[in-house]
């Protein structure tokens, strides 16, 4: 049996995503191939990514509101105060 999972390496231990179903204290040979963390990504890429679930009903109106949205959160806050 050949099988690809996942785990996280806690001292000499590995701690496996799913159980393997192999008897305990069965031999077994095991190849470790790191794997890279995923990116960062850039603020608003995760929405953009997901967005799709929501074409069919997506409106110009939407992207109206949330353009307002940006541009509200960039607007200067703070109100001057009288001398």
């Amino acid at each position: 049996m050949t099988r690809t999972v996942h785990g996280v390496i806690h001292g000499k231990t590995i701690e496996l995503d799913e159980d393997l179903g192999v008897a305990a204290g069965q031999a077994v040979e095991v190849q470790v191939k790191v794997v890279s963390p995923a990116p960062t990504e850039r603020w608003g890429e995760g929405i953009a990514r997901c967005a799709g679930a929501l074409a069919d009903e997506w409106t110009e109106e939407d992207d109206r509101i949330f353009e307002q949205i940006y541009h509200d959160r960039k607007r200067e806050s703070r109100r001057e105060i009288p001398e």
